[in-house]
């Protein structure tokens, strides 16, 4: 492995600070400051496909003919002629213009692993091909920070420390949104009760309430344990909106939080994904207005952080049978903030065509995310090799595609 600053100097101008502009020497002498970054994490593997359209790859439409994101009124928003936005995230574009989002496509892991658990786990410990690692890289980066004093350096959404931020360093997990954990009434024993009573008899009434709850649970179960395994505890993303307003608050108000963390649920789409519309387009908006929603609530600290959106693999090129698409390999990283270079969409394109595609099926991984993660800390936190090869202790080495990433 090469020295990355070595690497990184030769590219300097045209490189990384194409991608994150004025971040040079003073970024790393200063040290960190009230620089943060903030990690979201779409659990369940979303269709980066259909959040950024390749519409300039005429396979993409061979290869999708129901669910594909249509041209037209109704369809993409174009980026910059090749690729196309998701029209469920409008509310993103006006940061698009603003330079303050970009994108990362064919992003991802080497493993070759579909599994959620073991593809997260992967993504999140930062050892692709070791699902067994405990130690999360955000935690390892939240440990070579400097600390003030306080237990709020690493937060957390969300009741339970996830794996990417578990280690050493101390992490404050706060409530999801200000009705996390608050009983609903049929958690109430009283309640369940009476509905036992109610239909305790062997009337006509009561066998069809036992049967339709009977034949509901075996029909929802294959497809809810798959659902549920993906998401590994996260929410859904139907009430970020709310949840990133009060994150906003929390980051803004604390100098001392340098590291943030969010994960969502509900991506996993076997069935009936939709285009421009359904399942997926209305998590995404529900996304898109979230990240809107945070992006305008930090104010003046947006200047000072950037925001990674994650997911643990893509999806299948080809859609399935049942108007949804499997797990697959290759997806999108957006990345968002003030030191952003936004208005462009990175990376090398390996194209979808069938002989282009990992194992004749799904996008190919061309941006290890490790390297495109590791590069954005360095720029952004001003860390040194030493600490970066703490943070991802195998980095590979950079090769023709980063080198395009680094001089887009």
């Amino acid at each position: 492995m090469i020295d990355r600053r070595t690497f990184l100097a030769l590219t300097a101008g045209v490189g990384t600070a194409t991608l994150l502009p004025g971040l040079g020497k003073a970024w790393a002498a200063a040290g960190t400051g009230t620089r943060r970054l903030v990690v979201v994490f779409l659990r369940g593997a979303v269709d980066g496909l259909n959040v950024v359209v390749p519409h300039g790859d005429s396979a993409y439409y061979e290869a999708r003919p129901s669910i594909a994101i249509a041209r037209g009124a109704e369809g993409f928003l174009d980026l910059d002629g090749h690729f196309g936005l998701n029209p469920a995230l409008i509310d993103m574009q006006p940061l698009w213009r603003e330079r303050r989002l970009a994108f990362v496509h064919a992003f991802g892991s080497p493993d070759p692993s579909r599994s959620h658990f073991d593809a997260q786990a992967m993504m999140e410990t930062g050892t692709p091909g070791n699902a067994g690692a405990r130690v999360g890289w955000l935690n390892r980066l939240a440990s070579s920070l400097p600390h003030r004093g306080t237990t709020a350096d690493a937060i957390s959404l969300g009741p339970t420390t996830p794996r990417i931020l578990a280690g050493p360093a101390p992490v404050t997990n706060v409530d999801a949104g200000p009705n996390a954990g608050r009983p609903i009434p049929l958690d109430r024993p009283q309640v369940n009760d009476a509905f036992a009573r109610l239909y305790d008899g062997d009337d006509a009434m009561s066998r069809a309430f036992h049967e339709g709850q009977q034949a509901r649970r075996q029909i929802l179960a294959d497809l809810e344990q798959e659902m549920q395994a993906a998401d590994n505890g996260a929410p859904s993303v139907n009430g970020f909106p709310a949840q990133a307003k009060r994150l906003a608050s929390i980051v803004r108000r604390d100098s001392a939080i340098k590291v943030a963390f969010v994960a969502l649920g509900g991506w996993d789409t076997h069935v009936n994904q939709g285009s421009s519309r359904g399942q997926l387009a209305n998590r995404l908006q529900a996304l898109g207005q979230g990240l809107a929603t945070f992006t305008k609530e930090l104010g003046p600290t947006l200047d000072e952080t950037v925001i990674l959106v994650i997911s643990e693999f893509g999806r299948t090129v080809r859609e399935n049978g049942n108007g949804g698409t499997d797990h697959g390999h290759g997806n999108v990283m957006w990345a968002m903030g003030g030191p952003i270079n936004g208005g462009a969409v990175y990376g090398d394109w390996p194209g979808l065509a069938t002989d282009r595609l990992y194992q004749s099926r799904d996008l190919a991984v061309t941006s290890d995310f490790r390297t495109v993660i590791a590069t954005v800390i360095e720029r952004h936190l001003g860390l040194p090799d030493a600490t970066l090869a703490k943070i991802f202790p195998e980095i590979p080495q950079p090769q023709a595609p980063y080198e395009r990433l680094l001089n887009a």
